[in-house]
């Protein structure tokens, strides 16, 4: 083995430097961050199959509709948008969440259309203390420092539209949902409102039906059970799949002359589509209509027709504003987008110009102070729509 030489071992050593500062920078990386070429790494996660498919699809495109007004950027930064299944719930989402977080190394997350994913996925935020920017409903959280909904809690739409079902229906009120936690939550909102104004539930134990999620699809006998109540209107909450069920069963039974009451989501964008004639005359409560007249909305109203078929939903417009939270955040991030400092920014933005009418978070629960509307399902053109009909409350703690 030959002597090595001063020379040699001088270009020995400056190799080895060289290794040892790539592998540095490869591996030895302290946290999410923007690449080498400036942009920013996004995950959105949302329900690309099982029951709210369609809810994670218009999740899906409405933050992609923003990306495709805004020259594909975020704060000014090209974003590398990372998506990912969130199944049916809890079970499939927190892998999906885990790799998007450790595996993908994203300064933020988006989506969510669970809330029990929400739930599920909540650990890890903490852990890596990256925010997420949700645009679906949620629970109630004890701790909320890094976590922000663009959409409303789950508990909300029922809360805002109970005075209304108080002060027009000569009656008692059936509560029925699907017994997971966004249904806990949301018939929780209605009917602990519709008791504080005073109203009675027409459930013989005085407590919501809940039925099996996601495996009712007959919900026939949960209809004799409401004529037998007597009940003078239903209240009720269903999305996706399980909401064509509803409305379509319901149509065709023996209550299909009492009103019917409902969160939004039980008519919104493509189940009504599918549900037809059937969802006519329903009532529903919503922080959102693509009838609204304001500047913001026409022009999302318009970028969305230009790439879809139909008008957008609140899934999509949830969506939409999470990358405008997002976009101004970033932006104000500085030189260095760090997770940490992406939820900083997000705390002290302010008000915030949307399609749905200006909003902004509250300081306790990270969620809207927003305006809700009273729809009602009616014939527009040709085809059926949620048309607004009045304002209800304006929520938000």
């Amino acid at each position: 083995m030959p002597l090595t030489t001063p020379r040699r071992s001088r270009a020995v050593t400056a190799s080895l430097l060289a290794l040892v500062l790539t592998v540095g920078t490869a591996c030895g990386d302290d946290g999410p961050g923007t690449s080498a070429s400036g942009s920013i790494k996004i995950g959105l996660l949302a329900s690309l199959s099982g029951t709210y498919q369609a809810v994670g699809k218009e999740i899906r495109d409405g933050f992609e509709l923003y990306l495709a007004t805004h020259d594909g950027k975020l704060g000014g930064r090209q974003v590398d948008l990372v998506v990912a299944d969130e199944g049916n719930g809890a079970a499939t989402a927190v892998p999906a969440a885990t790799k998007l977080l450790k595996q993908d190394r994203v300064v933020a997350l988006t989506g969510i259309v669970g809330g029990g994913s929400v739930a599920g996925v909540y650990p890890l935020l903490n852990e890596t203390k990256v925010p997420l920017v949700g645009s679906n409903g949620r629970p109630e959280l004890k701790e909320v420092s890094r976590v922000w909904h663009t959409s409303y809690l789950s508990d909300e739409p029922g809360a805002a539209i109970a005075q209304h079902v108080r002060d027009n229906v000569k009656g008692s009120v059936y509560a029925i949902g699907p017994d997971y936690q966004g249904g806990w939550d949301e018939l929780r909102g209605f009917t602990d409102a519709f008791a504080q104004a005073g109203g009675k539930l027409a459930n013989p134990d005085g407590k919501t039906t809940f039925t099996p999620f996601p495996a009712t699809t007959n919900f026939t006998p949960y209809f004799a059970r409401i004529k037998a109540s007597g009940a003078a209107a239903v209240y009720t909450f269903y999305a996706g799949s399980a909401a064509v069920d509803f409305v379509k069963q319901y149509a065709q039974s023996e209550i299909k002359d009492v009103p019917l009451y409902a969160a939004g989501f039980l008519t919104e964008g493509g189940v009504l589509n599918a549900q037809g004639e059937a969802a006519r005359d329903i009532y529903s409560v919503l922080n959102y209509s693509p009838d609204l007249d304001n500047a913001e909305n026409r022009a999302f109203v318009a970028a969305w027709k230009a790439k879809h078929d139909g008008s957008p939903t609140t899934y999509a417009l949830a969506s939409y504003d999470a990358a405008a939270v997002l976009d101004r955040a970033i932006g104000a991030a500085g030189s260095d987008p760090t997770p940490e400092a992406i939820n900083t920014a997000i705390g002290q933005l302010g008000q915030i110009a949307s399609p749905r009418g200006t909003w902004q978070f509250s300081t306790t629960t990270h969620s809207p102070v927003q305006k809700w509307y009273l729809r009602q399902v009616r014939q527009d053109g040709r085809a059926l729509s949620n048309t607004v009909v009045g304002d209800l409350a304006t929520i938000g703690r």
